[in-house]
């Protein structure tokens, strides 16, 4: 069965898309099945693929929201093992048209279920808010993965999406756990970079994977060009490490466990 990962961050620029879609691309080089799910309505982790977001046919709106079935709007990428279910702006509409809905938040829970053993790992970007789509990001997924740029702004509003996280395992999702930290946009010559690193290591200790996802050119121009970062410069530091990222989510056997008095000191 499919391990369901949210890739989740209220803040943008924080490198959410970026992870999401070349970690997609590092696991399915790894030979795992991989979907990626982007729950985005900025779309950029469908365009990042190359996939034309003015021209779908079924996407991720008429999934949640029309109750298509998913198997209908899951296309493939360049890479064998990788399929995504793509969104465009249409998703905006959703937040306001599943209000009314029963069971609103769990919408994309039911849905994944038709394909789980289709998949080693289906990864769900979701957008930087924490919204309707949000929670039904968290509430289908088993671990929640954070991208944290290495700054003062982004720690800060982790405090927020960790109580989020509590509430919804608490009353969605009792499954559900935080699967790991990755410090994001990193430049070790840059003295704030190494005080933000030290901190959240102080606080959150082994739920912070080794591998640092530096400050990288290649990783910001791949997108333009439709592609993830292995598949337009396979040498570059920014595609390394997120070779090194898909090796440590490859090789933890468990869900890293919350600590809710870390998160009360980061956020004080």
């Amino acid at each position: 069965m499919g391990r369901i990962l949210a890739i989740a961050n209220q803040k943008g620029g924080v490198g959410k898309t970026t992870t999401a879609v070349n970690l997609a691309a590092s696991l399915a080089v790894a030979e795992q099945r991989v979907l990626l799910v982007d729950l985005d309505p900025q779309g950029n982790a469908t365009s990042a693929y190359g996939l034309d977001k003015l021209n779908l046919g079924q996407h991720a709106y008429h999934v949640l929201v029309e109750g298509t079935s998913i198997t209908d709007a899951i296309v493939g990428t360049e890479l064998p093992g990788l399929d995504a279910l793509p969104t465009n702006t249409d998703l905006v509409g959703a937040e306001v048209e599943l209000v009314n809905r029963s069971a609103r938040e769990t919408r994309l829970r039911e849905a994944l279920e038709p394909v789980l053993a289709d998949y080693d790992y289906i990864l769900l970007d979701c957008p930087p808010s924490l919204g309707l789509l949000t929670l039904n990001g968290l509430s289908a997924a088993e671990g929640v993965l954070i991208p944290l740029q290495c700054e003062y702004y982004a720690m800060e509003g982790m405090s927020h999406l960790l109580r989020t996280i509590d509430l919804v395992q608490a009353r969605l999702n009792p499954s559900l756990r935080l699967e790991g930290i990755v410090l994001t946009m990193y430049d070790k010559r840059n003295r704030l970079t190494y005080q933000v690193e030290k901190e959240v290591v102080n606080h959150f200790g082994p739920s912070v994977y080794a591998t640092r996802i530096p400050r990288n050119v290649r990783l910001s121009e791949s997108p333009s060009f439709g592609k993830p970062a292995l598949l337009y410069d396979v040498a570059a530091p920014g595609t390394a490490a997120y070779l090194a990222l898909a090796d440590e989510v490859l090789a933890a056997q468990s869900p890293a466990p919350m600590n809710p008095p870390h998160r009360e000191a980061i956020s004080s």
